[in-house]
């Protein structure tokens, strides 16, 4: 039979309150007294029960994940990282994905069968409206925004710059002399501010660098994956003056770059240099290897569950945004392969 809270009180000779306090983290408890409770905890294996903590407390001591796509690897390497996080801060992790669906977002901002089961929310939309938001609010569900959006002083927000991670990109591709610097994953009918922010560093780049900004050389991309970067590289190199470079939204897209170049029988970065945004494995060992934007996904992890962690304790503090540092990391797809394992 399981130990029960009576059976490690008896055991340390404590009254039940003392243990109990002891087990949901109450600071007033003398160093001396948890010393023992803990001992008669560990020598009867004594498990809390997570119903009756949940009850007595208000909560579960679970996080909530939602981001687009499980199956992505930066999302998949964000959630490692987060679980990790918030496992050093007493934390479990549920995992759900939206896969695009702005009524699934709702779904899981606002429904109360969902809300019940964790104390905060760390959240990566990608078609979320202003208006969603909003609903979060009815909810008094604690909420981190993961990813690039605007921050408006609502909601703690934790996500690079995009703007600056997409000029140093294409700056990047620049200084190696690329003149035809085409861009893949615009999405001008999105309400979502990741393309529309790289579009912004990438047209930066360009009037910086005193090139022209040509429309034919900024292809959208409907969804970030191998296929569209695929589709979108193939379409631009049928121009009657193809692209010398290419920057892509995200290493991903890149990826099925490097692919069309190929079957278009070129080179890369011979031809075409190409460079993504993300910095996932299967970049580092992809042959050529990708040169990227490295994205800091342990820092953003750790911020995150910070961030949510206070929210948590404190709902009414101000909500802040932090932003994690990125770097290029130039490899094979640009000409830099003395550091493609990096």
């Amino acid at each position: 039979m399981a130990a029960t809270l009576r059976d490690v009180a008896e055991r340390a000779q404590v009254s039940v309150r003392t243990v109990s306090n002891v087990v949901s983290g109450y600071e007033h408890v003398s160093e001396r007294m948890r010393q023992r409770v803990n001992a008669a905890i560990e020598e009867l294996d004594y498990r809390p029960n997570p119903v009756a903590r949940t009850l007595r407390t208000g909560r579960t001591g679970v996080l909530a994940l939602v981001v687009p796509e499980i199956d992505v690897p930066y999302f998949a390497e964000l959630a490692r990282e987060i679980i990790n996080a918030a496992a050093a801060v007493g934390y479990r992790v549920m995992i759900d994905q939206t896969g695009h669906d702005h009524e699934r977002e709702k779904e899981l901002l606002t429904g109360a069968d969902r809300t019940m089961l964790f104390d905060g929310v760390l959240f990566s939309p990608l078609v979320t409206k202003a208006e969603l938001l909003e609903m979060n609010a009815r909810t008094s569900m604690p909420l981190v925004l993961l990813g690039e959006h605007e921050f408006d002083g609502r909601y703690d927000h934790v996500a690079i710059d995009n703007v600056r991670a997409a000029r140093d990109a294409v700056d990047h591709l620049v200084a190696l002399g690329r003149t035809r610097i085409a861009a893949i994953g615009a999405q001008p009918l999105e309400d979502y501010a990741t393309p529309q922010q790289r579009t912004a560093g990438y047209e930066r780049a360009l009037e910086a660098a005193g090139l022209e900004v040509d429309s034919r050389y900024l292809h959208p991309a409907a969804h970030y994956r191998r296929a569209d970067g695929y589709d979108a590289a193939s379409a631009l190199l049928a121009l009657p003056e193809r692209p010398d470079a290419i920057f892509c939204y995200s290493d991903l897209l890149a990826m099925g770059a490097m692919r069309a170049v190929f079957d278009a029988g070129l080179s890369v970065p011979e031809d075409v240099a190409i460079i993504g945004i993300d910095d996932i494995e299967e970049g580092r060992y992809s042959r050529p290897s990708l040169s990227t934007v490295s994205l800091d996904t342990p820092f953003i992890a750790h911020h995150a569950v910070a961030r949510i962690a206070e929210r948590i304790a404190d709902p009414e503090a101000p909500a802040i945004e932090v932003v994690a540092p990125h770097a290029v990391v130039a490899r094979e797809s640009t000409g830099g392969g003395d550091r493609a394992l990096r």
